[in-house]
């Protein structure tokens, strides 16, 4: 019986992927780094930023400029301001709920918070956003899911993670959580892969999750 319901955010509550790639390849293409939109939703979704660049530096074989982060969040914050939506479903799907749940995930709380607020989904999750840089562990370390759970007074085994990353499901399985993978076309292999139970619609993981 699941008691409680850990979210990732960007691309299971939010849909922000599609923007924060788009962003982060334009600007990665200014150094010669080259990328499809597809193979940046396997390569960089539910990453620690800082491991993205250096698959970027790695590839075109030189650093990046020392603003690049901070131009980069400059960037997709102005954008996110305007262009975030809630994934599709999951408001209602979060109405129906009748447990506990709460976000947890690699970005900056600010980020988390930005894009909630955006999305209409803040009040949902006040006082129940866990980030890794507040306990300074990334996924595909499991840190910031058990921090979570601990947080929320469930134990590993009465949680469920929800999750569209191949570092976010690798973090929850190893963590010891059953992990529903939010399939978007492009990760669905790679989330099987991990151990994830994929799902495809909020109406779909309802029935699976059999409240």
């Amino acid at each position: 019986m699941v008691k409680c319901i850990i979210f990732d955010c960007d691309g299971v509550l939010v849909d922000t992927e599609k923007i924060g790639n788009g962003i982060l390849l334009e600007m990665a293409s200014e150094h010669g780094f080259k990328m499809e939109i597809e193979d940046a939703y396997r390569s960089f979704n539910g990453r620690n930023l800082k491991d993205c660049f250096r698959h970027i530096e790695e590839a075109i074989d030189q650093k990046l400029p020392e603003n690049f982060e901070t131009e980069y969040r400059q960037k997709s914050f102005e954008a996110f301001k305007t262009q975030v939506k809630p994934m599709e479903g999951v408001v209602e799907f979060i109405e129906k709920l009748k447990i506990p749940y709460c976000v947890a995930s690699s970005g900056p709380e600010d980020k988390i918070r930005l894009n909630l607020e955006v999305a209409g989904l803040l009040d949902k999750f006040e006082n129940k956003i866990f980030s890794s840089y507040q306990i300074k562990s990334w996924k595909p370390d499991p840190g910031i899911f058990l921090h979570a759970a601990k947080e929320m007074s469930f134990d590993v085994k009465d949680c469920v993670v929800l999750e569209d990353s191949k570092a976010g499901v690798k973090a929850g399985v190893s963590g010891g959580f059953k992990v529903y993978g939010f399939a978007n076309g492009f990760n669905n292999e790679d989330l099987e892969e991990e151990g994830a139970v994929l799902f495809h619609t909020y109406e779909e993981l309802y029935a699976l999750l059999n409240f």
